[in-house]
């Protein structure tokens, strides 16, 4: 299960993000809203079942006291008006003398005019996703002139990330071969390819990482960003976080809840639900998004999948029919290294256009080619986006680590392929596209070298200062419902809802939301618990 950011309106990579090396500002388009208070939040399935995380004392440790005091030296980035430092944490925070990790950290200052308000942190999801990146290609530049006035931007690359001591499994041929590899085997030799591919994934990781890869969890990099907080002379910690970046900032406040401040977690997930539980919900949001794609697609005379009234079921069966085609008969797709749009990589494709509905025309235009040209060059592009490959065939450290905390933070969905094929009924009903990959998809840390430390956990802040919650109706990657989850178990939360389509909601063209999210960066003024957006 991932979680990732999409740069904003066109994912020309996505994972979300999907490129998370392209960000590129939305236009602001006029939308309407509407506020009240909320009569029916849903609380978490599985509330009761999960223990609630319990805070940390409010004093710091002795022996964390050098870490908290540091004076990070602060140099030019290489790109014009952001400021680089390197943050040193505790590998191990029950062994703080056993070593460090360094963290990558990056500004920009407040602009003005206006009294500074303090550091604004920034993280894009994941997990995995470069916050550096995302900053100086996005935020530091894009996010409204009026916050970017009164604070400095500021983003840490999670430990393991990017720039942070980045957790690398394969090199870009063995990650070219595992990303091609039959997500949807159909009798025993391809399962079993299928396992040895996670199997490599996994020992790759184990063999380049063997010490990181057991500190590299979403509660390590909580306790991270307060040594950040501190390092950076707040007092409280002003964070907006999008996608996994909402799991890590509820963390920081169950963790730190005196020392929470203006909290924005868009795009939220339920940290009280098990890995199983995760996958699928998230399963049943790309189905949510992609009957809303198929709805669109349908109206428009491009549509290579129906015409005119083809129900969604219908359009989903003709994909299904295609992906069916690939698997016996990958395309060409004109690559530099020779590769082919397999099913996998055509599936990951399609996938990747759910998390922005400004990529729709985009997949429409990539299908056509594929159904009707036999040429899968542009499927192979948005699936290339996703996982953050370059022209030159190397890729990003986004799926090592994305594997690395989620196997760390909860055990596996699945631990055999037997038990994926007794889920196999509930994932296909959840989606008829996508079920059957997705299912298989979470079996990879049943092969993880490290047992997970993690456990689902409901996350009070109790004492916590307002945090707002932000939820979108249609999101594929993070259900409405774990936004109503997660502001069931928060103490202070206001839950924001985006009635729309795609990843996220701040910033994507909503005027309503927006406004809301300034406001309160700004002014400490939360929206009601409850308001609506459109």
């Amino acid at each position: 299960m991932h979680t990732r950011r999409t740069p904003r309106r066109t994912r020309t990579p996505l994972r979300t993000r999907t490129a998370a090396a392209l960000f590129t500002a939305a236009a602001l388009l006029l939308a309407g809203c509407s506020s009240g208070t909320s009569t029916s939040r849903a609380s978490s399935p599985v509330a009761g079942a999960a223990a609630a995380l319990a805070p940390l004392p409010g004093s710091t440790p002795a022996a964390l006291a050098g870490y908290y005091e540091q004076e990070p030296a602060w140099r030019d980035c290489g790109v014009p008006g952001f400021q680089c430092a390197t943050v040193k944490a505790p590998l191990d925070y029950a062994e703080p003398s056993s070593g460090d990790v360094r963290l990558a950290v990056a500004r920009k200052r407040a602009t003005g005019p206006g009294k500074r308000l303090g550091s604004l942190l920034v993280n894009p999801g994941g997990p995995g996703g470069s916050a550096v990146d995302y900053l100086q290609m996005y935020a530091g530049i894009g996010y409204p002139e009026e916050v970017r006035a009164r604070y400095d931007m500021v983003a840490v690359d999670p430990r393991g990330v990017a720039r942070s001591e980045p957790v690398e499994c394969l090199d870009g041929r063995a990650m070219d071969a595992y990303t091609r590899t039959d997500t949807t085997p159909d009798d025993e030799k391809e399962t079993e390819a299928l396992v040895s591919a996670y199997r490599t994934f996994a020992e790759g990781c184990g063999a380049k990482a063997p010490k990181l890869l057991r500190h590299v969890s979403t509660v390590e990099a909580a306790r991270d960003m307060d040594i950040v907080r501190a390092v950076l002379g707040d007092e409280k910690l002003t964070y907006v976080g999008a996608s996994y970046g909402t799991l890590l900032g509820a963390t920081y406040a169950g963790l730190f809840p005196e020392r929470t401040g203006r909290l924005v977690l868009d795009g939220a997930m339920d940290p009280s639900l098990s890995a199983r539980r995760l996958n699928l919900e998230q399963t049943e949001g790309f189905a949510t998004a992609f009957t809303a794609f198929a709805k669109d697609c349908v109206r428009r005379s491009d549509c290579p999948l129906g015409g005119k009234g083809t129900s969604p079921e219908r359009v989903g069966e003709n994909l299904k029919t295609f992906f069916e085609k690939l698997d016996a008969r990958p395309l060409p797709a004109g690559d530099a290294d020779g590769r082919r749009l397999t099913e996998s990589l055509a599936t990951m494709g399609v996938i990747a256009a759910m998390y922005d509905e400004a990529a729709w025309q985009r997949l429409r235009e990539a299908l056509t080619s594929a159904m009707k040209e036999d040429d899968g060059a542009g499927l192979l592009v948005l699936s290339d986006s996703y996982y953050e490959r370059d022209a030159g065939g190397a890729y990003s450290n986004l799926m090592s680590a994305n594997a690395a905390v989620n196997c760390l933070d909860l055990p596996p969905a699945f631990d055999t392929p037997e038990q994926v094929r007794e889920a196999l009924p509930d994932f296909e009903k959840a989606s008829p596209v996508f079920g059957e990959g997705l299912a298989w998809a979470a079996l990879n840390c049943a092969y993880w070298p490290v047992r997970a430390t993690g456990e689902p956990q409901r996350i009070e802040a109790k004492g916590a200062a307002p945090i707002v919650v932000v939820g979108t109706t249609r999101d594929p990657a993070t259900p409405y419902r774990w936004a109503e989850g997660l502001a069931g178990q928060l103490s202070s939360a206001r839950l924001l809802t985006y009635d729309g389509d795609g990843h996220t909601a701040y910033g994507r063209g909503s005027s309503c939301i927006d406004s809301a999210i300034n406001t309160y960066l700004i002014d400490g003024t939360p929206p009601a618990d409850g308001k609506r957006c459109s």
